[in-house]
């Protein structure tokens, strides 16, 4: 109860309905060791955060670009409302901490996995919704994708942490050497996770995880720009 109590802090809204939240945060993984309890799991509150989310977004730039064309419209709805975006939104509220995962899924990373940590986002969304109604998922929803919505109009959603990273250091020092080390494998083959710290001139500035070397190398690049203060939400 007291991380339920710690993320209401962090996302702002406290809940009527404790239980609601705690659906959100519960991967099908968890739900899935835990038939006996009858645990359910977050995939419909998923289903209908998607829906808000998409509403909510829509409105806000159909109100605040009314020369934008249909098309422009949906091009920056999509940039706004995907998995990347909704990353880097569960990234800043620190969301991975309070998932429930089952024991296979903690193991392989799943805490730090993109699609679970954007999932987790919709979903949060859906549970606002229908605890406190519509005008308190929108608060929510734009409080933590606003900046996203500018960002995507100037072209500027980033995706390529690792060139971006190389950008803003090179902006300041053209002489630095950035380079990603594997500092840990784990898990079995078919599903490895890598450890991965981003070091620039001798100083580890961001560590990272992931399925693949690639995707551990973004994640650190991510959490080093997080920490420069590059990144926000």
């Amino acid at each position: 109860m007291d991380k339920i109590r710690e993320l209401e802090r962090i996302i702002n809204y406290r809940f009527s309905n404790k239980r609601i939240l705690e659906i959100a945060l519960t991967h099908s993984s968890y739900s899935n060791e835990d038939k006996v309890n009858g645990k359910t799991n977050n995939e419909r509150l998923e289903f209908l955060g998607d829906a808000v989310l998409g509403l909510v977004v829509s409105r806000y730039i159909f109100d605040k670009f009314p020369n934008y064309p249909e098309g422009d419209l949906t091009k920056l709805r999509a940039q706004v409302v995907c998995e990347d975006t909704l990353n880097l939104v569960a990234t800043n509220l620190k969301l991975g901490k309070y998932l429930l995962l089952g024991k296979g899924e903690e193991a392989s990373g799943g805490r730090h996995r993109k699609s679970i940590l954007a999932d987790a986002v919709e979903a949060i969304i859906a549970a606002i919704y229908l605890d406190g109604g519509y005008k308190e998922a929108e608060k929510f929803v734009l409080d933590n994708l606003k900046e996203y919505i500018k960002l995507a109009v100037k072209g500027k959603i980033v995706t390529d942490y690792k060139s971006f990273l190389q950008e803003y250091y090179q902006s300041k020092n053209q002489n630095c050497k950035i380079r990603y080390i594997v500092t840990k494998e784990e898990g079995p083959d078919h599903e490895k996770m890598f450890h991965v710290n981003v070091v620039v001139n001798k100083k580890v500035v961001g560590k990272g995880v992931g399925k693949s070397k690639k995707i551990a190398e973004q994640d650190a690049a991510k959490a080093a720009l997080f920490a420069e203060g590059q990144l926000n939400g």
